[in-house]
């Protein structure tokens, strides 16, 4: 396995100091870090995910945008992130692997090291009122 880059390494300490859910990825858009807060909010634990790869975790929380219909991978605040390397940001409902249903705001944004080369990015989330 390759060494990830320091940024990456630093931000995932970081996060793992932070009350909101952090989901952090690396380069390739694969799963690095959860926080312990995402855990709980998503309903799944990272000591028993093996790995998840960008495939994976962009279809596992069954998304769905505010009028209830499947959001599409491109759509996804964290995905818009990746590929135009911007922030962005979106509402969404989704189902965790607790099979419990949320209403989520997520603020995603790449992360960059030195001289502009990406090397992931972070989405922060937090739960709404259902009527928000």
């Amino acid at each position: 396995m390759a060494q990830e880059p320091i940024e990456l390494i630093l931000f995932r300490q970081l996060s793992s100091s932070l009350a909101i859910p952090v989901f952090l990825v690396d380069a390739n858009g694969d799963l690095a870090y959860l926080n312990e807060a995402a855990e709980q909010l998503l309903g799944v634990r990272l000591d028993e995910i093996d790995e998840m790869p960008f495939a994976e975790w962009t279809t596992a929380f069954t998304a769905r945008n505010e009028g209830g219909h499947g959001t599409d991978v491109d759509s996804l605040p964290l995905v818009r992130a990746i590929r135009d390397r911007r922030p962005a940001h979106g509402p969404l409902t989704i189902t965790g692997g607790d099979g419990v249903e949320r209403r989520i705001e997520i603020t995603a944004f790449p992360l960059e090291g030195g001289r502009g080369r990406f090397i992931g990015a972070v989405a922060m989330f937090w739960e709404t009122a259902a009527d928000a």
